[in-house]
């Protein structure tokens, strides 16, 4: 009972002091392993391992005590082998230092393999009565200087798969530790906000490039269906813009903004200041002369002003 209130007073100390959380999986990680994960975490962060009911009957009488129900949302997150890392540090930096600390395994008979096992070509030191060993996992070789070698990369086990025991077997002859164990990152608890951890990955950029994807699909939307909004007004206003404009090209009515692209048309050279001597020196001034126009016309006015510019240079 003592213990309990222990683990109940500790618990609550850390929901007070903290309010960044890191749900862990801690399956096939020992006790030296945790020794140095919460070592190299200190003193920013502490972890908390124990039982599920014990966490959430603490959390529940927290949360009832003290009226802050942020801390509601890790509760349902509490199933399996977990544990709670608290911490006041940068969450991404965290993240890290927890999956730095992994350490080599064998593969044991029964174990889901968490990676692709992949024995590569090569010698295997063994001796050739053990060929038949190979034979049983289809595994090709070869005799080469009194040891057996294997021809070429094998597949041993996929991902998801349950090592069987001539895998485990094999594996332990070749010295091969295939899996690594640490800490596994579930879930990221933020001020009440539960997310997946691959959302500290992303950066400024990336919100940034989603947003603006956003806004674009609104504003195509709500040109689609002439449903103005915010995105769109600045489109719309310059789409209509360009149909006053084409309007006042092809007819003779006319409007202050449309006055400088119809004279342009009219004679493009007018625009041209007189050039110093040479031939490329002119092209070059009229081109600059061309390219600030262009920035102000739209529709045909564009297309002429191109089409001289080229034709003239």
């Amino acid at each position: 009972m003592e213990k309990k209130i222990k683990y109940d007073a500790k618990l609550c100390s850390f929901l007070d002091k903290y309010n960044k959380a890191f749900i862990v999986h801690a399956d096939n990680v020992g006790s030296n392993q945790f020794m140095l994960i919460r070592k190299g975490l200190r003193p920013g962060s502490e972890v908390l391992m124990g039982k599920n009911t014990m966490m959430k009957r603490s959390i529940k009488e927290y949360v009832k005590r003290t009226g802050n129900k942020e801390w509601e949302a890790l509760s349902d997150q509490l199933v399996g082998n977990v544990g709670v890392i608290f911490t006041s540090e940068d969450l991404s930096s965290v993240r890290d230092t927890i999956l730095s600390y992994k350490v080599p395994a064998p593969a044991r008979v029964g174990a889901v393999a968490p990676v692709d096992v992949i024995v590569p070509a090569g010698g295997t030191g063994m001796d050739p009565s053990q060929t038949s060993f190979f034979q049983v996992l289809n595994i090709p070789t070869k005799i080469n200087k009194g040891t057996v070698e294997i021809v070429s990369d094998v597949h041993l086990v996929k991902a998801g798969e349950k090592v069987g025991s001539s895998e485990a077997t094999l594996l332990g002859k070749l010295k091969i530790n295939p899996f690594s164990y640490g800490l596994r990152v579930l879930m990221v608890y933020e001020s009440g906000s539960i997310y997946a951890p691959e959302v500290l990955d992303l950066k400024d950029e990336d919100l940034l490039k989603s947003f603006a994807a956003g806004v674009a699909n609104i504003a195509s939307i709500s040109l689609a269906t002439d449903f103005p909004t915010l995105a769109s007004v600045p489109h719309s206003i310059i789409n209509g813009y360009k149909k006053a404009l084409a309007i006042s090209v092809a007819t003779e009515y006319t409007f202050p903004l449309a006055e400088k692209v119809k004279a342009f048309l009219a004679d493009p050279s007018a625009f041209a200041a007189p050039p110093p001597r040479g031939g490329p020196a002119r092209c070059q001034l009229l081109r600059t002369t061309i390219a600030g126009l262009v920035g102000s016309c739209v529709g045909a006015g564009i297309m002429e002003a191109e089409r001289y510019a080229t034709t003239t240079c």
